[in-house]
């Protein structure tokens, strides 16, 4: 139970009315924001951080999260590191390099894009709908009670709302003020990223990962971006990997010692900057998802893909599912709490079950080599893996038929109609 207001703190001077504040503007506060903004609910953001700042990422969009983008008005004409991606090289244990080519038609499939520029890009769309978004402004306190909730800021500000949606991370400063925040938590990966320039026509235009046997059930990447510069990184397993996570640093620059990689990234490519280690939360069916008359949504919900390690579009979707919640149910938050869980227990939760029986099989190097190599055998085989890969349908689609549709297995990409996108 979240802490009830007291009599002082709920002092009606200087405090601000809004239907709903929102804690954080990645792209889980910002789909929420404009969500809300759309149906006449009036929000404010407020975020810690002054935009552009880096946000350690893969930087890949999978194919749900351009839809989400696609959806919210996003242009990415206004990300100047946007490129769309044509195809996916999968790299077996064995070396065995398979191509899996996204669709040709139908929109957009797969794009890489930095999280700097992405998430300004955000903010400035989130801006220009109207909505009230304050940068360096940090959550300091929040308090509920049966009728509301009341927050304050470290720029005098006190909110009160009737809901608060956090979008503030994985260490959900939000969490910490209600009392629920899990100490010592440091998420189930852990990975490293670097980007690179002057790298090789390859990298500057393929999206490889590469099934290294000793990172198994982790990856190694290189995802290219539209500046002629790669993004390159690897992901483990924190509780499951040979390698302590205090021995990432040497293994990094052994992994960049490889003859594919070196041979991948080119001669001439050379560190554009130090590289930069992140946790990965991916718990999203064994989280606290809500507090009473708070959600929590994107990486304060856990909500990152615990196979792929990718959360951007499940940001984007929790941001929405939360927002559509609130439009749904106004005055009654018991209601508005079941429909955002039952939400996420219906998409993400039973697709991320599955993904965790799936990493059984990539376990080991026989097992990842055995699954690329089924998944290269045919023309079909390659050209769906590549969909699937890229969240093109949800992995445990088959096994839940309440949520099978015709054309589940060929649905469009984002973007569709324009060539004004393109990055080719």
């Amino acid at each position: 139970m979240a802490p009830e207001l007291s009599t002082e703190n709920s002092a009606p001077t200087a405090v601000r009315e809004v239907d709903v504040l929102i804690v954080g503007a990645g792209p889980a506060g910002c789909a929420a924001a404009i969500t809300l903004n759309r149906a006449g609910v009036s929000v404010v953001v407020i975020d810690k951080a002054t935009f552009p700042r880096d946000k350690i990422c893969g930087d890949g969009l999978t194919t749900s999260a351009l839809r989400e983008l696609d959806s919210l008005g996003l242009d990415p004409a206004m990300v100047s590191s946007w490129i769309n991606v044509d195809d996916v090289v999968v790299r077996s244990p064995s070396g065995r390099e398979v191509v899996f080519p996204m669709p040709r038609d139908g929109g957009v499939y797969a794009a890489v894009s930095r999280r700097r520029d992405l998430d300004a890009a955000l903010v400035e769309l989130t801006r220009s709908t109207g909505v009230e978004l304050n940068e360096n402004v940090a959550l300091t306190s929040l308090a509920q009670s049966d009728t509301h909730a009341l927050a304050t800021t470290d720029a005098g500000d006190t909110y009160r709302a009737s809901y608060v949606i956090a979008a503030d991370g994985m260490w959900s400063p939000t969490r910490k003020a209600l009392g629920i925040a899990e100490p010592g938590y440091r998420g189930e990966w852990h990975a490293f990223r670097q980007y690179f320039r002057n790298v090789s026509p390859r990298a500057a235009t393929e999206l490889v990962v590469w099934f290294e046997p000793d990172l198994l059930p982790g990856y190694a990447w290189s995802f290219p971006l539209a500046d002629g510069t790669a993004n390159v990184g690897f992901g483990i397993l924190r509780d499951d990997s040979s390698y302590n996570v205090n021995a990432m640093g040497p293994l990094w620059r052994e992994f960049l010692q490889r003859p594919h990689v070196r041979e991948f990234l080119g001669p001439d490519a050379e560190p554009e900057s130090p590289h930069r280690a992140w946790p990965i939360p991916a718990r999203v069916d064994r989280v606290a998802l809500s507090c009473d008359r708070t959600l929590f949504v994107g990486d304060a919900a856990a909500a990152t893909d615990p196979m792929t390690g990718e959360g951007i579009g499940q940001a984007l979707l929790t941001g929405r599912w939360a927002a559509e919640a609130i439009i749904a149910n106004p005055k009654d938050p018991a209601a508005c709490v079941h429909a955002y869980e039952h939400a996420v227990a219906s998409e993400l939760a039973v697709d991320h079950r599955f993904a965790e029986r799936l990493m059984t099989i990539l376990r080991r190097p026989l097992g990842a080599r055995g699954a690329v190599r089924i998944a290269g055998m045919t023309d079909w085989t390659r050209r769906n893996f590549g969909r699937w890969l890229f969240e093109d349908y949800p992995r445990a689609l088959l096994l839940t038929p309440r949520r099978w549709h015709r054309g589940m297995l060929t649905g469009p990409g984002a973007y569709r109609g324009t060539h004004a996108h393109s990055t080719d």
